[in-house]
């Protein structure tokens, strides 16, 4: 084993451990409150989860995307919420990883590093839904700073967090190449949360509105050149949906996971009329778990080596929707197999069901990423 893969198996025994011992325990109460989870970031932060993406010298672990995958995997085989506090993190931070001046690094990597701050990803907006090309979101330049003015909706972290990347047009006329990013500082006036939605699922996670009126940015927290904005986005979301697919993979396997544990504690199925039926579920879910584990690890491995000419946003929108549609299925099976006790809240599937058609929906959804795949194709 060299000491890329030792590294990465490090990662899968850390995440494991936090899995069994400190996420699982808070699962089910996670759920049921819809509170946000302070006691993970505080393990979290200890553990490097938070600072995955960030180089080492902002204090960051600078790893690569498949231990990013592999650790999301593992947490979210207990608590899909939880996991999701690890993406959300690296999706905020990596527009300015890519784009940001060093004093901007500085300032808002340092932080998140070793302060153990949070930090969102602030894009999707009421009239924009999935289109992300249709920001209104206005940033006007005045003298050495901007003011912005807009409404996102459905931000991930966006009440607790301590740093926002915004982006905003300072070009409305120039559509995607007049884009650009900003960091806002909690705090900043201007800055408010509007209202906090109450999801069917992956409800520990925290997502609100982010309203901004006239809101004043210094020049020195704008993310790169102006109008350079879509393109660090892209780099972004083509690094998280990978990221999402291992969510969606680690929740699949969880539900498996659990089913087979009762039915070979219950026998469940001796003597059973559907005994065949049942097990060719289970065989079924299996494949279909492994077959997204490979896509997903796929994508991440094209990223990893930055291999040259492949498609890699098209392997990365195919591992998202793939593992989700995965996930979706592979939950609702187990629910069923299980009759009315799946459910019940006395197991976790019918959790797992509801966090799993969150993760068909958000970061894009999977007819968003079936589009990207097919342009990719036609191209």
């Amino acid at each position: 084993m060299d000491q890329i893969e030792q590294e990465r198996e490090s990662w899968r025994n850390k995440a494991k451990e936090v899995a069994k011992n400190i996420v699982a325990p808070r699962a089910a109460e996670i759920d049921e409150t819809g509170e946000f989870a302070w006691d993970l970031v505080q393990e979290y932060s200890k553990q490097g989860f938070l600072s995955l993406l960030i180089p080492k010298e902002y204090g960051g672990m600078d790893t690569d995307i498949t231990s990013f995958c592999i650790i999301v995997e593992e947490l979210a085989k207990v608590c899909a919420s939880s996991a999701l506090l690890v993406i959300v993190q690296a999706v905020g931070t990596m527009p300015v990883v890519f784009g940001g001046s060093n004093e901007l690094k500085e300032r808002v990597l340092l932080p998140l590093a070793k302060e153990g701050k949070l930090i969102c990803f602030c894009l999707t907006e009421p009239e924009s839904g999935s289109d992300a090309a249709s920001v209104r979101t206005k940033a006007v330049f005045k003298e050495n700073h901007y003011v912005i003015n807009g409404r996102k909706c459905f931000i991930t972290n966006g009440g607790v967090a301590d740093f926002y990347s915004v982006f905003a047009t300072t070009l409305p006329e120039k559509r995607i190449e007049g884009i650009t990013g900003f960091i806002v500082a909690k705090g900043t006036p201007g800055l408010s949360i509007g209202k906090t939605e109450e999801k069917m699922g992956i409800r520990g996670s925290n997502t609100t509105e982010v309203i901004l009126e006239d809101v004043k940015v210094p020049s020195a927290h704008r993310i790169g050149e102006e109008g350079a904005a879509w393109w660090q986005m892209m780099r972004t979301l083509n690094r998280s949906r990978p990221a999402i697919g291992a969510q969606a993979v680690g929740l699949a396997q969880g539900a498996l996971d659990y089913l087979v544990r009762y039915i070979q504690e219950k026998e469940w199925t001796k003597g059973k009329e559907d005994r065949a039926g049942t097990q060719f579920m289970l065989a079924d879910m299996a494949v279909e778990i492994e077959a997204a584990r490979a896509l997903v690890y796929k994508a991440a491995y094209m990223m990893d080596e930055k291999v040259k000419g492949t498609p890699v946003q098209m392997f990365s929108a195919m591992s998202k929707y793939f593992a989700s549609d995965v996930a979706m299925k592979v939950t609702t099976n187990a629910v069923e197999v299980l009759q009315c006790q799946g459910l019940t809240k006395s197991h976790p599937l019918e959790r797992m069901m509801r966090d799993a058609k969150v993760i068909q929906i958000f970061e894009g959804t999977n007819q968003i990423q079936r589009m990207v795949v097919a342009h990719t194709l036609l191209k």
